[in-house]
């Protein structure tokens, strides 16, 4: 495993990854501010520069776990199987965020709404598929960074 090709895979999917998040209402999805979310856990008004290094800090380590897998012979860094592992992430973490009201002193307070699984509570369906295709965008740019190294 590289893990500096990790690091790297995983600094430029989540950068990415967040440019989709910031586009996706100008293209009539819900707002999806993992950031504020995020930079909101230990209180609010959200830290947003917290939210962003908890957020950059994530997006290292599912990319050290992706090349933790490829190295194992559990796939390969390709384009497919990148979609595949973003796909799988969402499915994870999505259905985790139906717990975060116990963690999230924002939520806890009532000043943060809880996005519940999937984040369909802000947005319902809509909020599902951008968390979905996010995932898999990040899965796709990390597995192809990573493969360039």
């Amino acid at each position: 495993m590289n893990a500096v090709a990790a690091i790297v895979a995983g600094i430029v999917g989540t950068i990415v990854m967040t440019l989709v998040m910031v586009m996706a209402p100008k293209m009539g999805m819900p707002k999806m501010d993992i950031v504020g979310m995020l930079g909101s856990m230990f209180g609010a008004p959200p830290n947003r520069a917290l939210g962003m290094a908890m957020h950059f800090m994530m997006g290292i380590v599912f990319a050290l776990i992706y090349a933790a897998f490829w190295a194992y012979g559990i796939g390969a860094a390709t384009w497919p199987i990148g979609l595949l592992f973003g796909a799988v992430h969402w499915l994870i973490a999505g259905a985790m965020m139906a717990g975060m009201p116990m963690m999230h002193k924002g939520i806890q307070s009532g000043k943060v709404p809880a996005p519940g699984a999937y984040m369909t509570h802000n947005g319902g369906m809509k909020a599902f598929m951008g968390g979905l295709v996010g995932h898999m965008v990040f899965g796709f740019v990390v597995a192809l960074v990573y493969a360039a190294f």
